[in-house]
């Protein structure tokens, strides 16, 4: 007879996991011994669960498939839980085994007890109890079967004896792949999507991470309704590329065109899409969204019609109902704005006449220029993330991951290591603030240790700089923001990292091209500009009153030369361009 331990692992191998992501505790002794004595499944071990969660994320995300992570009683599994909301809210299939105390010792207020079963239902679509070894197989079935089906987290609590006990012979392993079905809207909907359409005369497409895998199809609409595509972050790397119709992104980070597009609409169509930024939503528009999720319809902006389908399969009943549009005066004029807002954003972009410190534009520009052409992107949220999304250019086999929905801080080497474990030859690079490499700096470690030949660029300008925007855009004074921090190159040398570090600009391509032709972990730091705008494409009074406020109150509090630096960064070299 095999242990539960044997059995999860022998279960998780017919469901085609090739790794775990975790930390060793005593509680899970049973299944790291039952890992070392199978010899198939890879170990990759991190220094913080959260990056275990966060790893097997990435992992989901980039594959579609089923991802693991593990944590040991209490604390460790508690650590999951950043990871795991990050999972949960990207909506990708992972696993996650939480130890647990002796089953006969819960609710005694025992050694390191909590409730995992209670602590992580906000984080997942099934969590469960095994209480006792002949449960265990079942309950490893419905959590991965829940995982797979929903797109999200499955958490199984696992007593640490439980681990060590013993299943029947005759129970076999289990084996859960995903199903694959047709899903479109009913035709009594189409018909009332396809009115909408025929009489609209300027549509607007925005689509989303639910686009992936229905490029052609989406073109091909766009052709015949004569729209422009906007996207939202998470669609960057479906949508963006080999497309004439794009006309970039909406929202906090987006472009000026794609909100402009959005805004001159009459009739806006969102594709597998669950954009939450209702001030950029267009006020007046018929508005038409096809989500797979039907409870998400209508969450963000008034719907007039919803479709439940996915994207592909909903524009392949589409298509042969549309009536193909003649006039394209509104693609016409939504790419040619397209065209003069990215000519603009990339004049922002080069070597400003080799001042310091450097444009965050230039930086993320030349990763783009430098990296693989199906390199794997991971990004911090903040500023890293703001010039990902403008300067990193898609091209069908580049792919883009970050904490798009739930925001967290420090994601991009945990998001990098998991990308790197499940695609070992492809090149990935981490687009990392000061701020989150240092919140998770251990991970250099774990990339050292697992021989996970990550690439880090880090955009070091010494501050908390998307808070400090927030801040400048409320009206606040920055307080609470600077970060001193080490030389991060020197402590990457120092952990078996190859590590450089660059102050002036002409400096960047020679960093990049020798951490990108590595072979193994490389840091390159790079001192960026601190009062570098992101500004968003539309400006609110309240932002534009916050700013004004910003610069009394700083000037008030002695701090003018602050103003000066934001003047000199964002105005001076506009003007000497």
């Amino acid at each position: 007879m095999e242990t539960v331990a044997d059995h999860i692992i022998d279960s998780l191998k017919a469901s085609g996991v090739h790794r775990v992501y975790g930390l060793p505790g005593d509680s899970l002794n049973g299944f790291t011994d039952a890992l070392r004595r199978d010899g198939t499944l890879d170990w990759v071990h991190v220094r913080h669960e959260e990056s275990a969660a966060l790893g097997a994320a990435a992992e989901a995300g980039l594959t579609g498939e089923l991802a693991v992570c593990v944590g040991s009683c209490g604390p460790g599994n508690l650590h999951l839980i950043n990871g795991l909301f990050d999972a949960y809210k990207s909506r990708v299939p992972v696993l996650a085994l939480a130890a647990h105390i002796p089953g006969d010792e819960i609710g005694s207020e025992y050694f390191q007890e909590t409730h995992p079963q209670k602590l992580f239902t906000e984080c997942s679509v099934y969590t469960e109890l095994v209480s006792t070894p002949e449960a265990a197989p079942r309950i490893l079935e419905m959590a991965m079967r829940a995982a797979v089906e929903n797109n999200g987290v499955s958490v199984v609590v696992v007593p640490g004896e439980v681990l060590l006990g013993k299943v029947d012979s005759h129970v076999r392993p289990t084996a859960v792949r995903a199903t694959r079905s047709i899903v479109r809207p009913d035709d009594s909907s189409l018909q009332q999507a396809v009115a909408l359409l025929n009489s609209a005369r300027r549509v607007t497409v925005l689509g989303g991470a639910g686009a992936a895998g229905a490029h052609d199809q989406l073109l091909a609409l766009a052709e015949a309704l004569k729209a422009p595509i906007v996207h939202a972050l998470r669609g960057k790397d479906a949508i963006e590329y080999d497309n004439p119709y794009d006309v970039g992104l909406t929202g906090l980070l987006g472009f000026a065109s794609g909100y402009k597009a959005i805004d001159e609409a009459d009739t806006l169509l969102m594709l597998g899409t669950d954009f939450p930024y209702r001030q950029f939503y267009p006020s007046d528009a018929t508005v038409i969204q096809v989500d797979i999720r039907g409870s998400h319809i209508g969450r963000r902006t008034h719907v007039d019609l919803g479709l439940v389908g996915t994207v592909k399969d909903t524009i392949e009943a589409l298509l042969p109902l549309v009536e193909t549009k003649t006039e394209r005066h509104h693609l016409d004029r939504a790419r040619a704005h397209y065209e003069k807002t990215r000519k603009s954003l990339d004049s922002l972009a080069v070597n400003d006449h080799e001042r310091t410190p450097i444009h965050p534009q230039f930086v993320a520009s030349r990763v783009n220029e430098l990296a693989a052409a199906d390199a794997v992107f991971t990004t911090d949220v903040g500023s890293p993330v703001v010039w990902a999304a403008r300067y990193l250019h898609m091209n069908g086999q580049r792919r883009l991951l970050g904490s798009f929905n739930h925001g967290s801080m420090g994601v991009a080497l945990a998001h990098a290591l998991g990308a790197q474990a499940a695609y070992p030859g492809r090149q990935v690079v981490a687009l990392a603030g000061d701020g989150g490499l240092t919140m998770m700096l251990g991970e250099l470690f774990a990339a050292v240790q697992n021989r996970l030949p990550v690439k880090i660029v880090v955009f070091n300008n010494s501050s908390l700089n998307f808070v400090e925007l927030e801040m400048k855009a409320a009206g606040f004074v920055n307080y609470g923001t600077d970060l001193e921090n080490p030389r991060l190159a020197d402590v990457a040398a120092a952990a078996g990292v190859f590590g450089q570090r660059v102050e002036r600009p002409g400096d960047l391509d020679g960093a990049l091209k020798a951490a990108f032709a590595h072979d193994g972990p490389a840091l390159v730091e790079v001192f960026t500009a601190r009062q570098e705008l992101s500004v968003p494409p539309a400006i609110t009074v309240e932002q534009a009153k916050g700013f004004t406020l910003y610069a009394i109150r700083t000037i008030l509090s002695g701090r003018g030369e602050e103003l000066l630096d934001l003047v000199t960064t964002n105005v001076a070299r506009r003007i000497l361009q």
